[in-house]
């Protein structure tokens, strides 16, 4: 067996079945786990689920980001709920893949913590919830994202603008 390349390297995909990486996920090395991950969403088979959820807790910032998005990939709505959590992680980065994942199961159980999101201290973290809230499409989201039309970042205040208008057209 070869050496794996970074995560983003295409030889990856070529070379892992889904059999190894499932069992790719425990090997010892995060970057092997993340790519492991990675090749688990892009076969957008609900097998990967519950191997995909279990590592949402992995030590490693980088697997977590990439199970979020094969989760996000796969779009199967029993992820939420293991989706949810990572709203609330120390790494922005986990905090906006996990957002970009509920965005494409539309899961509407989510609205409330992604409306708590609304109030991060990260700017970037703040368009993610509004623009996740827009797609998700639930009107209940459009008082709480209207708040932000008076945020002092303008990226936070048009993003309020854009995703106000996509909703009061639902």
């Amino acid at each position: 067996m070869h050496r794996l390349g970074p995560v983003n390297d295409p030889r990856i995909f070529f070379t892992m079945t889904a059999p190894s990486a499932f069992k790719d996920l425990t090997d010892h090395r995060a970057a092997v786990r993340a790519a492991a991950a990675k090749a688990l969403g892009s076969s957008l088979s609900a097998e990967a689920l519950p191997a995909l959820i279990a590592v949402l807790n992995d030590e490693h910032t980088r697997v977590r980001i990439e199970a979020a998005h094969s989760l996000g990939k796969i779009g199967d709505a029993g992820a939420g709920p293991a989706l949810v959590p990572l709203l609330c992680d120390r790494d922005t980065g986990v905090r906006l893949a996990a957002m970009v994942a509920l965005g494409k199961i539309k899961d509407r159980s989510a609205l409330e913590p992604l409306i708590a999101c609304l109030h991060d201290r990260d700017m970037q973290v703040r368009v993610g919830a509004i623009e996740t809230l827009a797609v998700i499409g639930d009107a209940r989201a459009t008082g709480p994202i209207r708040t932000l039309l008076q945020d002092r970042f303008s990226d936070v205040r048009e993003s309020a603008q854009r995703a106000i208008a996509k909703l009061s057209r639902k």
